[in-house]
């Protein structure tokens, strides 16, 4: 009943993007429980040649849904908020300050050393970035790139950590850059329908996030 009340149109595209939605949370689910629980059974990245490596680091942002999540959000938030080369400001700044805290990351692991409080921060970018993806938040794209860029400094350091090789961290960036473009996917086609559709993707990010934090406190 409810249908008939919309346009065919924009019901086919909400039913649409709510599928779209529902099969990335469906996809990634299983491994919320795996998200950097430090037992390394997701992580073991000593790969034996440059293909693996790079397949191992490919691989490691869908490992952890927190990551995962984040890098949705940066190209939603992206999509429901600017326009043109702009939309493009917030996911290059995210991929390129991911790798530099990888770099860093990958030298401090080296050196047995390791930067506090870097969890609750990717926690809390999951958290932020989808409030402002929710709330449809409009920044310049600078302002934007930066936000998104402070946050993915630690992403890479979580990542650093982790990775080894010039070939897994190349991996991980095609990753970063793919799942920005499935997040600039959905906005986009969310941008055109109600408002209620963005919030509740965006909204859904943001529980995700408080859910991470709080799993913290209580651990």
């Amino acid at each position: 009943m409810t249908a008939r009340l919309l346009p065919a149109s924009l019901t086919d595209a909400a039913v649409t993007a709510l599928q779209a939605l529902a099969l990335t949370v469906a996809a990634v689910l299983p491994v919320f429980v795996f998200a950097h629980t430090g037992d390394g059974s997701l992580h073991d990245h000593a790969a034996q040649s440059a293909g693996a490596a790079f397949g191992e680091g490919f691989t490691h942002p869908f490992t952890g849904l927190d990551h995962l999540a984040a890098m949705l959000a940066v190209g939603l938030w992206s999509a429901l908020t600017q326009t043109g080369r702009r939309m493009l400001a917030a996911p290059f700044a995210f991929a390129g300050l991911l790798l530099a805290g990888a770099l860093l990351g990958l030298a401090l692991a080296d050196e047995g050393l390791g930067v506090p409080g870097v969890e609750p921060m990717v926690a809390a970018s999951v958290l932020v970035l989808g409030l402002v993806a929710a709330a449809r938040w409009r920044l310049g794209a600078t302002m934007s790139a930066a936000l998104v860029g402070a946050f993915a400094v630690f992403h890479g350091l979580a990542h650093g950590a982790e990775l080894q090789g010039g070939a897994a961290l190349a991996g991980m960036v095609l990753a970063t850059a793919l799942l920005h473009a499935g997040g600039l996917a959905l906005g986009l086609k969310l941008r055109s329908l109600a408002p209620v559709w963005s919030r509740a993707a965006g909204g859904a990010i943001a529980l995700l996030g408080l859910g991470l934090l709080a799993r913290m406190v209580v651990a």
